[in-house]
């Protein structure tokens, strides 16, 4: 006999092309019903035999959309029917604040590519061509459940052969929301210089031939602007990194494909599927000697940053001449990406000699994504650096649930979170809080996750550092209950809660600077703890930071400290090269500054750590970026090179915490540079040794006394691989169960998430 079965799916089930799989699957079978989405996902109804039945929710198991995610697939409701001869699909349902999850957006699929280059279809060089498996979906949705008229693609009404298309369950494009063409769709407009209006003839080409001759061209994106110049011209870097006033900071790289990317760097097979994935991040790779591009990319760095094309437009203008641009973030320094055509055209005239400028609005701005492959002895992951296009707004699980509530980070690398039940829905990277614009962007990015989700939070969840802009907000114009979370234990709970961990842990979080809890500069910390809360077990020993913020763009003055600290005062050491280059005026005002605290926090950093090692060893005196100076000391280390001895240091058990004495280290690390035997690459890896010994020894004795066998390890400072790969290796061979970051970045872009989980846990609901 026929049955009637009614199933409610909820996970990533809109904008990816979910229903047509069900509509198609279902007349394969010969099974009648309809689907629809609603405000909790996707809600359908099938009805025949009972056999075909269970085969069609295989189906829906086994064979649904790569880019769709099925979390759970509940049957409401079953009884007997008569056969039904029909299956279809019902316009969404609005009954209630929609719980819905949304897709990323989504990597150009192979099928439009082909289509994009077909002389013979109706789409040849069409730059907005889409499907239902590729195009966008969080930058252009404006609401809840997801259909056109709910994405910035409602002002584009469907032409008749667009919309044959779009009914035709056979078709690719069967309900594809952004779907268009030539005849229907938004089309690109070519603006050359100030005030000269609109160039004329073709668009892309046009832009492409200024490319080609040294032009810098702002391209309007999927999430925002890019800045794009010939990433083989050195006249057109030098001056867009001039314009752009960065330095130093290497800069991004856009490929038509892996061969392009094999000319200048070394790719391996987890790179390159890294590279393909639907997300398409920026990868980290290292770079080829003579890869022929221009020195300006990423000057002194052996680190090249790529994504391969991931929309039509890239495809179409990385042809004919061009293989690889630069494509770095629409922005002036520490701006957030421009992302609405005005507020491009203003602050980008002063970079661009071009714009090339996209009819199709954006909703909400989106960073590239960045990430690396780790290889961490015997297999690989992937560690997130930062998370926005291609991962946002993908949600992750809270231990526990809780009324809604917001996170709203650090300062630097911003991101918030906002739950709402067990999802925790960490927003797309934000950069530095620090100016005006980004601090306008971070409130538009809170209201905008707060409508978008249709979650009011009835709680703000902020770091303990007081002069944070995000805390300011918190406490001042949220008009909300606030919870301070100290900076190191959200590290901790950020990776926990990414591994589905409860306490207790011991949490390695090594980074630059976070505001401790008696006060004083942190980042050298071994916590022991869960969500609920932690204690100190062990830390790198305090140390006066000469100058606070001015040291962490200065180095040599963590230097200075690290030799006074070791030797007493900073006399006699006028045979060290980073001593030699200071003035004598500048050392005793330095020296007087350490020895009596004026103007120098107490810090237990072991970002700063690196960076006094780095200049001790002539690496870098000052930074253009930050972790210059920690990256370009790791970079000394050749692939493959062995760990060496390690440096001495001691651990002090006796105190509580524990507490890691760096001063023997430094004392050894001058007598051999006195000696003169040992290069800066040979010292710079047994730093490295030395560094992951302490962490070592340090999980040991802790273990000793707790029993605690389960170790965390974040904070920005594991973004270096020689350290994450070394930590994980040698904690792995005394016996613990090791963790890092694989879906949130190990620095500041992860901490939202940390906050929003021990918040969570603190309102849980019982």
């Amino acid at each position: 006999m026929a049955e009637t079965r009614r199933y409610r799916i909820r996970g990533v089930v809109q904008g990816v092309g979910f229903r047509p799989f069900a509509y198609r699957a279902a007349r394969e079978l010969s099974l009648g019903g309809w689907v629809r989405n609603d405000a909790e996902g996707v809600l359908l109804e099938v009805v025949g035999d009972p056999t075909r039945l269970e085969e069609f929710v295989e189906r829906l198991r086994g064979g649904a959309p790569a880019a769709s995610r099925i979390d759970a697939l509940e049957l409401l409701e079953r009884r007997p029917a008569r056969a039904a001869t029909e299956f279809e699909i019902r316009a969404s349902e609005e009954t209630e604040a929609p719980r819905a999850l949304l897709p990323p957006d989504l990597a150009v699929c192979e099928d439009c590519l082909r289509e994009l280059f077909d002389p013979g279809d109706r789409r040849r060089l069409y730059p907005y061509i889409n499907c239902t498996a590729c195009g966008p979906r969080y930058t252009i949705v404006c609401g809840l459940p997801y259909d056109r008229a709910r994405t910035t693609m409602a002002g584009f009404g469907m032409c008749a052969s667009c919309a044959a298309e779009y009914e035709d369950p056979g078709d690719r494009r069967f309900h594809a929301q952004p779907t268009c063409c030539w005849d229907c769709g938004p089309r690109l407009a070519l603006r050359v210089a100030e005030g000269a209006g609109e160039a004329g003839g073709d668009p892309v080409g046009g832009a492409a031939r200024l490319l080609l001759e040294g032009a810098i061209v702002a391209v309007k994106g999927i999430g925002g602007y890019h800045l794009m110049a010939d990433a083989r011209n050195e006249e057109a870097v030098a001056e867009l990194r001039r314009r752009k006033r960065r330095e130093r900071k290497p800069l991004a790289l856009l490929s038509a494909g892996l061969d392009a990317v094999r000319r200048y760097a070394e790719l391996g097979a987890e790179e390159a599927e890294l590279l393909r994935s639907p997300a398409r991040p920026i990868v980290l790779l290292r770079k080829r000697s003579a890869g022929g591009l221009a020195e300006s990319v990423a000057p002194g760095n052996t680190e090249l940053g790529a994504m391969l094309a991931y929309t039509p437009l890239h495809h179409l203008l990385l042809r004919d001449g061009l293989d690889t641009l630069v494509a770095t973030s629409g922005n002036r320094a520490e701006e957030p990406i421009a992302f609405e055509d005005d507020d491009a055209l203003r602050r980008l005239a002063p970079i661009a000699d071009a714009f090339l400028i996209g009819e199709r609005p954006i909703e909400r701005r989106a960073d590239d994504s960045i990430a690396r492959v780790s290889r961490l002895g015997g297999g690989s992951a992937v560690t997130p650096l930062r998370r926005a296009r291609g991962y946002v707004p993908e949600p992750l699980r809270a231990p526990v649930e809780a009324p809604p509530l917001l996170a709203v980070g650090a300062q630097l690398k911003g991101a918030i979170c906002l739950s709402r039940g067990a999802d925790l829905f960490l927003g797309h990277h934000l950069g530095d809080l620090g100016d005006a614009a980004s601090r306008q962007a971070f409130e538009a990015a809170i209201g905008d996750l707060r409508a978008l989700l249709a979650v009011e939070p009835e709680l703000v969840v902020h770091d303990m550092h007081p002069d944070y802009a995000s805390t300011a907000w918190a406490s001042e114009r949220s008009g909300l209950p606030t919870l301070a979370v100290q900076h190191h234990h959200a590290h901790l709970a950020a990776c926990m809660c990414e591994h589905g961990l409860t306490g207790p842990v011991i949490g390695v979080v090594f980074d630059g600077t976070g505001h401790g809890a008696d006060g004083a500069v942190w980042g050298g910390e071994f916590l022991l703890g869960g969500y609920a809360g932690f204690e100190r077990a062990a830390q790198l020993e305090y140390l006066p930071l000469p100058g606070g913020e001015r040291a962490v763009r200065e180095p040599f003055r963590v230097a200075l400290a690290l030799l006074h600290a070791a030797f007493g005062s900073l006399e006699g050491l006028d045979d060290l090269a980073l001593v030699g280059r200071r003035t004598e005026e500048e050392l005793r005002v330095l020296g007087r500054m350490i020895e009596t605290g004026a103007g120098s926090p107490r810090c237990s950093s072991m970002g700063r750590l690196f960076d006094g090692v780095a200049a001790l060893l002539g690496v870098s005196d000052a930074v253009g970026y930050e972790a210059q100076a920690a990256i370009e000391l790791e970079q000394l280390v050749a692939p493959g090179a062995a760990a060496g001895e390690p440096l001495e240091w001691t651990l002090d058990e006796d105190e509580s915490p524990l507490r890691i004495d760096p001063r023997p280290l430094v004392r050894e690390l001058v007598a051999e540079l006195r000696a003169g035997k040992a290069g800066a690459a040979e010292l710079s890896a047994r730093f490295h040794a030395t560094a992951v010994e302490m962490v070592r020894r340090a999980c040991l004795a802790i273990r000793a006394r707790r029993g605690v066998d389960r170790v965390a390890l974040s904070g920005g400072v594991f973004q270096n691989e020689l350290l994450l790969r070394g930590c994980r290796v040698a904690l792995r061979d005394e016996g613990f169960e090791v963790f890092s970051h694989r879906r949130v970045p190990p620095n500041d872009g992860g901490i939202a998430l940390g906050q929003a989980a021990i918040a969570a846990w603190a309102q849980r609901r019982t």
